[in-house]
């Protein structure tokens, strides 16, 4: 997870405000305007939620609808990119829905969940190295009821006896992989943090390369990256044999360069298709003034989120 965009759209508030502190962590309120309900599948079970709150030094934050996230204060946070991501995944697909969708390098499961809860009949699968993340996002999943058909599997995805547990034939694979290779840069001491930064376990060339192998004929790979790095990504999709077929570069603000873009790949030998709904190929998040835009509040919405 890249965390290229820092907590541009998050619906925690500041690290001790904008929740309510217990003495194990904090549970965030629900930051919605009046008359407003959140759309799509409810989480299952709250009877046996309190085993699940957060932990010292968590918070319990709202996601997409009723559905919530757990984090570390001081760690990765799930960001812009995650959602984006999440996003054009969604759109990704000529015939509809995935069946089956995989996530590479999941962290904390923020793009997991996201999808899991726009495609309530998909089964869903992370992989991620960090055991604090896994931790993490296996309660994230315990605590929307969807242990049933979401699932993290702890390993380095460039390890062969990871994918026993994993499979193949994804109809959906998507990644937010690190964008630093090491040395160039002064990494953050802080839990989670570096390895989400940096390629310590590879980079796109490595995600290109997961996703190939694992993705169903007519399967897509959908992956975000910072922008100066088009050219490598584009080069290492075509290593992996995969094709790029849309992107969608991602501004801050209006005037501002892109920040990062969201690519949609699909196997180099199969014809290219159009899917239902195609993401725009520009996505501004704020305009001039520092307001979200009219197209980053229907992203919101298309996501559960308040507008």
């Amino acid at each position: 997870m890249t965390g290229l965009a820092g907590q541009v759209t998050g619906n925690a508030g500041p690290h001790t405000g904008g929740g309510r502190l217990r003495p194990s962590g904090i549970v965030r309120r629900a930051r919605r305007p009046a008359g407003w309900a959140p759309a799509g599948p409810a989480p299952v079970g709250f009877a046996r939620r309190t085993a699940l709150l957060p932990r010292m030094g968590e918070d319990l934050c709202y996601l997409a609808g009723d559905w919530r996230i757990l984090q570390r204060l001081d760690g990765h946070r799930w960001s812009l990119d995650d959602l984006v991501t999440a996003w054009v995944a969604a759109t990704a697909l000529p015939p509809g829905r995935p069946a089956r969708l995989l996530d590479l390098g999941c962290g904390i499961g923020s793009v997991l969940l996201l999808l899991a809860w726009r495609f309530p009949d998909a089964h869903c699968t992370g992989i991620e190295a960090q055991r604090r993340s896994v931790d993490l996002a296996r309660r994230s999943i315990a605590w929307n009821g969807v242990e049933g058909r979401c699932s993290v599997v702890c390993g380095d995805f460039r390890i062969r006896r990871t994918w026993h547990e994993v499979g193949v034939g994804f109809d959906l694979v998507t990644g937010t992989p690190p964008y630093l290779p090491p040395g160039t840069a002064t990494p953050s001491n802080r839990p989670q943090r570096r390895s989400c930064r940096f390629e310590d376990r590879g980079g796109i060339e490595a995600y290109c390369q997961a996703a190939a192998a694992s993705m169903a004929a007519t399967g897509r790979f959908v992956a975000c990256m910072s922008s100066p790095q088009d050219e490598r990504t584009r080069d290492a999709a075509r290593r992996a044999g995969l094709a790029v077929e849309r992107t969608v570069q991602v501004i801050p603000r209006a005037g501002k360069a892109p920040l990062f873009a969201v690519y949609v790949m699909a196997r180099a030998s199969s014809p290219p298709e159009r899917p239902p709904h195609i993401a725009p190929a520009r996505l501004v998040v704020r305009d001039p003034r520092g307001a979200r835009t009219e197209a980053f509040r229907r992203l919101r919405q298309q996501m559960g989120m308040p507008p």
